[in-house]
């Protein structure tokens, strides 16, 4: 069942290195059409786990370059039955199943959308993907989500059927932003794999106005998702800048050439 999940009577926690449960209730999706709407426009929609296409190229270390339309996608194998995938493209398209599924939201502490990435996510998931986090508790007044913690909700319009929300770190204003941004990447792995979710995709977190070198960050990011080499069939980074989109794959050829 797809529903929200808050916490105390209505969210399920995870921050620091701890993973905090609490009792549990589920909301059910508000918004049985969802599926019907974007089962009716996939030639618009990015479908990046369709069975790939023959590799144009492959390096020694067994990464794999596949076209798609012209967006670069390029796979790397974590463990035999999992891959790391790195894609130019807009996260608010992306979907594997929409049903073990989720594109991960660089939201503020707040959870009410923002700019960039939080705004475009909120816009193409609708109005109700606010009202579900408006549901979720503060921690705090005005926090919902503290930096390097996750949430998750419903994608309700998103073709993608969740979306977990985590805080980066301001670079310059964070008193060890590594430590923070590796924490985001690992408590939103977390709430995945505790919501049986397969497929999940990220963007750059803390990488726009935040400030995070590209460079620092994509290590971070990678070496993260390293730690789960066996807990997920795919973990995709959908990025938006071609320099986000160079970073991540010269990162990637490092961090994961053993």
């Amino acid at each position: 069942m797809i529903g929200t999940c808050c916490r105390g009577a209505k969210a399920l926690v995870f921050g620091g290195s701890e993973v905090l449960r609490q009792s549990a209730t589920w909301i059910p999706n508000p918004v049985p059409r969802r599926r019907l709407h974007y089962h009716n426009h996939l030639g618009n929609l990015l479908k990046l786990s369709s069975p790939p296409s023959p590799p144009s190229m492959a390096s020694a270390n067994g990464v794999s370059t596949i076209s798609n339309g012209g967006d670069g996608v390029i796979r790397f194998p974590l463990s035999p039955s999992s891959s790391l995938v790195i894609q130019k493209g807009d996260i608010t398209r992306w979907f594997v199943d929409g049903s073990t599924d989720a594109i991960v939201n660089p939201a503020n502490e707040r959870m009410l959308g923002g700019g960039g990435a939080d705004g475009a996510i909120h816009r193409a998931a609708g109005p109700d993907l606010l009202q579900a986090c408006y549901n979720v508790p503060e921690v705090r007044p005005g926090v919902r989500c503290p930096t390097g913690e996750a949430r998750i909700t419903p994608g309700f319009n998103l073709p993608a059927s969740h979306v977990i929300h985590t805080v980066g770190p301001v670079y310059n204003g964070d008193s060890n932003p590594q430590a923070s941004l590796r924490s985001a990447y690992r408590n939103s792995l977390i709430v995945a794999k505790d919501h049986n979710i397969q497929y999940i995709a990220f963007p750059a977190i803390s990488c726009g106005v935040y400030g995070y070198p590209y460079d620092e960050a994509a290590t971070v990011a990678i070496s993260t998702v390293k730690e789960f080499r066996t807990d997920f069939k795919e973990v995709h980074f959908v990025l938006f800048s071609p320099d986000v989109y160079n970073e991540w794959l010269n990162k990637a050829n490092e961090v994961l050439k053993d």
